[in-house]
């Protein structure tokens, strides 16, 4: 603050008027009270005129207007300097801003801020937003060192197995399937990652235009055919016409990625279900399964970047906890919305609403 101080110090000449301000301002107080003074002796008693008597009188109305002038000035001062000192506080918390400290903030007080209030109102703000921002972001890069970390160990650990000759052919070849496994998790987590930032970047191509929703979906569904007979699994499907405008390939990316999740969660002769219905411009996808349940703690975080409810089964799964994220994104992009919950039969449903113009 001391500092802070020196950089604003006045310029010496402007010291010089201060000054002879100062001094002119005593001389024009010295000059009031004395024709105050004369005034009120000629008023009261003109025969009154005793020169030491007059400049005893002189003084003591000199020192009370210079008393009056100054606490007067004090009283309007003072916000002043209040704000000044807010301004230096700014000034203060913006270079440790500037250094990487988030968690700085400004003390608020509405007497004296002045016009200064909702610049520092919007300060403690912005620092408040940008410390959550830098939280995310180490959390973004833990959660990545951790999921190329274990694969890695894998591939490194099995790697140097396979380096022993008295290896039996059939565990090597076990050790290399793994190693295939885990390259290829590597590889997918890689492109996810590049796919999510793509997105987020808002440079990402978009090419709305109009097609058959009903027909995207119908596709996928068949394509997908061999994971859900394999299974057993009755399809539940209900794909009325309805054309929507939308970047077809990035919402095929949203309807593969919920259906392979429901076909990976759904047991063995289950059920899953996928309908859509139009409303008032809205159109209204709807995608569920007789799963398990969505836990009531993974709820509202289920879309979010490396967020897994069961991460040893996703593990093994191959999921990487970015599929979600991506779907909402490309969600977002189009002005919908999709939102997670739990059937009253059990399992879990994912509704999307996307815009529509009738």
């Amino acid at each position: 603050m001391r500092e802070l101080g020196k950089q604003f110090r006045p310029p010496l000449k402007w010291i010089v008027f201060g000054l002879v301000g100062i001094h002119l301002l005593i001389a024009a107080t010295w000059g009031i009270a004395y024709l105050l003074l004369n005034h009120i002796v000629d008023w009261f008693d003109p025969s009154v005129g005793h020169p030491i008597w007059k400049q005893f009188l002189t003084i003591e109305v000199g020192l009370f207007l210079v008393f009056a002038f100054g606490t007067f000035a004090r009283i309007f001062i003072k916000p002043v300097r209040r704000q000044m000192d807010w301004f230096f506080h700014l000034i203060s918390a913006m270079k440790e801003l500037s250094k990487g400290n988030f968690e700085v903030t400004l003390k608020t007080n509405l007497r004296y801020m002045g016009q200064f209030g909702p610049l520092i109102s919007s300060f403690n703000e912005m620092a408040s937003e940008l410390n959550q921002m830098e939280k995310m972001r180490q959390e973004f890069i833990s959660n990545v060192s951790h999921e190329f970390q274990s694969p890695l160990t894998s591939i490194s650990g099995f790697a140097r197995a396979l380096q022993r000759d008295d290896l039996p052919t059939d565990t090597r070849h076990h050790y290399l399937d793994i190693i295939e496994m885990e390259s290829k998790r590597l590889s997918r987590l890689s492109d996810n990652l590049l796919k999510l930032t793509s997105l987020e970047s808002k440079h990402h191509p978009f090419e709305a235009k109009p097609y058959r929703l009903d027909r995207q979906l119908r596709h996928i569904i068949l394509s997908s055919e061999p994971l859900w007979q394999e299974k057993n699994i009755e399809m539940e499907v209900e794909l009325p016409e309805v054309t929507v405008v939308a970047d077809e390939d990035l919402m095929s990316q949203v309807w593969i990625n919920l259906l392979h999740n429901s076909i990976k969660f759904t047991p063995e002769g289950g059920t899953i279900g996928v309908r859509l219905t139009v409303g008032h411009k809205q159109v209204h996808a709807v995608l569920f399964n007789s799963g398990p349940d969505i836990s009531d703690e993974a709820l509202p975080h289920l879309f979010e970047r490396f967020f897994r409810e069961d991460k040893s089964r996703e593990r093994e799964g191959g999921g990487s906890g970015l599929g979600l994220s991506i779907v909402k994104k490309i969600i977002e992009m189009h002005g919908g919305e999709i939102a997670a919950s739990n059937r009253l039969k059990g399992g879990a449903q994912f509704a999307i609403s996307l815009p529509y113009d009738n």
